[in-house]
């Protein structure tokens, strides 16, 4: 379990205000840059910084705010041979990160891990990091410690890239309109036997192969998610939620494991299998749950003002800041509707919602781990 907390290390570790002042001196302000010595890998981002549990309490910021640091990710293996600056790790050093290191990110997690026991976060699971076998275990691994530690996920997954690669197997159009897949009875068949069948599965293995307990189901088991067809009709079988089972959830939570959710519904028209987005699936499931968060793994670091930029990431914004965005352009394109998805569950009731790189290796412990955070918050 501590290896998933390798990446955890953030601005107010004394380890890593150590590192940064040994290595070089970071101005305020300073855009997110990269840089590696002897196999670590650092990251510089501006400082901006959310407040903890017990800061946030206390109405005060959770570090210093005179200066940044790095935050730090070791993966060399040279352990004996390595130095920071003039800072020597020697061999107290496992797996590439000093031991002291450890204990203080673990400690500095610990507000964090209080907060979150016994709540529900929702994660939305996809895009690239279905597809890297490497991100797809961090993934797994980060859900499976969170559940050990006693935060009670619910995994929400889509299956896109397995889905477009069966259905060029089986030589059926692939086709999308406004961003949706358009979904015709053949579609609709492969979608229900990748999504219900080989992913939800699979994701339901690695889970329990990770030491979690994974219960794999879809919309339409015990008719955990009711849609009614898009109002656009030429998206064939695309469904929008219209009731969500919640009591479902919360007894296989309460029991102590992880639903993975394959986004099928049943259709509240004629009974048959409706596709429905996954992002629109999770937010439907966390506002029905009143979970405690809603975490979208997406492939794009969050919100951004320069879409090219990641130095431009807003960090946190509440829905009346997201609403300036969206009508000034900044929110555009895909990112409306993912926004939306994250309003919609404030509104219902969900305490906050997230939009975050699922490509970034553990940047999902990251999220509701650290007072910075790698993605974006959204508040009521």
């Amino acid at each position: 379990a501590l290896v998933n907390f390798n990446m955890l290390v953030s601005r107010s570790s004394h380890v890593a205000r150590s590192s940064a002042r040994a290595s070089s001196h970071v101005s305020r302000g300073a855009s997110s840059r990269g840089a590696s010595f002897l196999g670590a890998s650092f990251l510089v981002k501006p400082l901006n910084v959310r407040s903890t549990p017990s800061a946030a309490a206390q109405g005060s910021p959770s570090v210093d705010a005179q200066e940044d640091v790095l935050e730090v990710e070791c993966d060399s293996d040279d352990a004996e041979e390595m130095c920071l600056g003039d800072v020597p790790l020697g061999p107290s050093i496992v797996g590439g990160v000093p031991v002291e290191t450890r204990t203080q990110v673990l400690s500095e997690a610990l507000p964090y891990l209080q907060k979150f026991r016994k709540k529900t976060i929702v994660v939305k699971y996809g895009g690239a990091a279905m597809k890297d076998p490497k991100l797809q275990d961090g993934v797994i691994r980060d859900v499976a410690l969170l559940a050990t530690v006693g935060v009670q996920v619910v995994l929400v997954h889509g299956g896109g890239p397995e889905i477009n690669s069966w259905l060029d197997k089986l030589q059926i159009p692939v086709q999308f309109h406004n961003g949706l897949r358009v979904t015709d009875d053949a579609t609709m068949d492969v979608v229900e036997m990748v999504l219900t069948g080989r992913v939800n599965k699979n994701l339901v293995s690695l889970v329990c192969q990770n030491g979690g307990s994974a219960v794999g189901i879809s919309g339409k088991d015990s008719k955990l998610l009711v849609a009614r067809r898009h109002s656009d009709t030429a998206l064939g079988r695309v469904g929008e939620v219209s009731s969500v089972r919640a009591e479902l959830l919360s007894d296989l939570v309460n029991a102590g494991h992880i639903p993975v959710v394959a986004t099928v519904a049943t259709c509240e028209q004629d009974g048959g299998a409706l596709n429905i987005n996954g992002d629109t699936a999770a937010g439907a499931i966390a506002s029905a749950l009143k979970a405690e968060k809603l975490i979208l793994m997406t492939d794009v670091p969050g919100v951004m003002q320069d879409k090219d930029d990641v130095s431009t990431l807003y960090r946190e914004l509440d829905v009346e800041q997201a609403n300036i965005l969206e009508r000034d352009g900044i929110i555009a394109g895909g990112m409306i509707p993912k926004v939306q998805c994250c309003k919609d569950s404030l509104a219902a009731g969900v305490a906050a919602s997230h939009i975050i790189d699922g490509r970034q290796p553990h940047s999902l412990l990251q999220e509701l781990l650290t007072a910075e955070g790698v993605g974006t918050m959204i508040t009521p």
